[in-house]
């Protein structure tokens, strides 16, 4: 089976996950490569709800009072009203926080989502190893395209401002950490500070090869926000890389082009139903799969991942011929071998347990019960008592017939 061969690996805080390695050529390695995440015996980790998080445009909020274990100014004076080394607690929550070391030139300079923002970025552990140095990182300000402290943060940055952020690993790499320079659990701090803020390019009027350039970032994005767990974030980023893709355009594409982003399209959708199954979105995913099929009806990915959806419906019987083609394209596949002999098995049980049904319904709850009885009697047999009662009844009605007759 053709596979793209792609796995996220470590890369900077900015773009994490958007590097390229080469991955196993087991039989599970090709179907199950970054456009599929799907083993079908790992553990499910117990993924992080992060649809309670504020919208970012609500992180806004007073200045909390300054806090016991704040960091203490390296210029003095930071406890004083007003200064603007008082700490900001973005969130509430105290996983946060926020410290402006330069003022910058005003709350109107503040960059709004959906713009392209540059910042100069140096990120340290809690014993003060750097872990990254970006004089100029680019990023669109709320498509998740950076750590999440970075992108609730550096909307509340004034032009020309350099602030410290202190954030704890919920907001960068989480439970996993980067290997090997950030460890699991990780807070960070972070230096930033805002150099330049623009609206982002016209999409209608992005040659073919910056759509696929910029489509593949924001995929490669939510691979990362897969490999994290943060399924929600995943599927966002999936959403914008197809949103860039399916945009309309003023300018004329060449056939290679053309056949690049409907590559890149086919990734996303893949990904995301994997996304969407991960959260029991059934038929978002199912949509997701037959939009695969549409562009590419042998697309074994797509196959097996909608044959697993229709699974987790209960649809054995739908399922069942979809892993049998997904089969057909790849006879060596050992996963889909493995969910089809498993389908298989739930779709007989499944048979059995509605014929007993239909047995008890119809009332024969049993047909080893009374093995004996009426064994000999045919089903056109009638007994002999009935057949004498009607002739005398009908000999009877002809002799009365006859007296009346008589009679007139």
């Amino acid at each position: 089976m053709a596979s793209s061969g792609e796995e996220p690996r470590s890369g900077s805080l900015g773009r994490a996950g958007t590097g390229t390695e080469s991955v196993p050529t087991s039989d599970t390695a090709q179907l199950d490569t970054l456009e599929d995440f799907e083993v079908l015996d790992e553990e499910e980790e117990e993924e992080e709800d992060l649809s309670e998080l504020p919208p970012l445009e609500d992180v806004g909020r007073p200045p909390a009072p300054p806090r016991e274990d704040a960091q203490p100014s390296e210029r003095g004076g930071g406890d004083a009203p007003g200064d603007p080394e008082e700490w900001l607690d973005v969130l509430g929550s105290g996983l946060l926080k926020k410290k402006t070391l330069v003022p910058g030139q005003g709350v109107d300079t503040r960059p709004r989502k959906g713009q392209d923002v540059t910042i100069r970025l140096k990120a340290t552990l809690e014993d003060g190893s750097v872990v990254e140095e970006n004089p100029a990182l680019t990023f669109t300000l709320g498509d998740c395209d950076v750590l999440q402290a970075l992108d609730l943060c550096v909307q509340l940055l004034e032009m020309g401002e350099t602030a410290l952020i202190v954030s704890d690993a919920k907001y960068c790499y989480g439970a996993q950490g980067r290997s090997p320079d950030i460890p699991p659990n990780a807070a960070l701090t972070l230096e930033v500070e805002l150099l330049k803020a623009q609206d982002a390019p016209d999409l209608e009027l992005l040659s073919g090869k910056e759509k696929v350039e910029l489509a593949n970032r924001k995929r490669e994005r939510g691979n990362f926000f897969y490999q994290q767990a943060d399924y929600v974030l995943a599927i966002n980023s999936y959403d914008i890389a197809l949103k860039i893709i399916g945009s309309s355009s003023k300018v004329d594409f060449s056939p290679d082009e053309e056949a690049e982003l409907l590559d890149v399209k086919v990734k996303c959708l893949n990904n995301l139903a994997a996304s969407q199954l991960k959260l029991d979105h059934y038929e978002a995913a199912l949509k997701s799969c037959n939009l695969v099929l549409e562009h590419q009806p042998g697309n074994i990915k797509a196959l097996f991942r909608k044959g697993k959806v229709l699974a987790q419906q209960g649809e054995y019987r739908e399922a069942i011929p979809i892993l049998k083609a997904a089969l057909k394209l790849e006879p060596s596949n050992k996963t889909i071998h493995a969910e089809l002999s498993k389908l298989v098995k739930k779709h007989a049980d499944q048979k059995n347990v509605e014929t007993e049904m239909y047995r008890k319904m119809l009332g024969n709850p049993s047909a080893a019960g009374a093995p004996g009885k009426c064994k000999d009697k045919l089903p056109w047999s009638i007994p002999w008592k009935w057949l004498f009662g009607a002739t005398a009844i009908a000999l009877g009605g002809v002799a009365l017939s006859v007296v009346i007759a008589a009679r007139n």
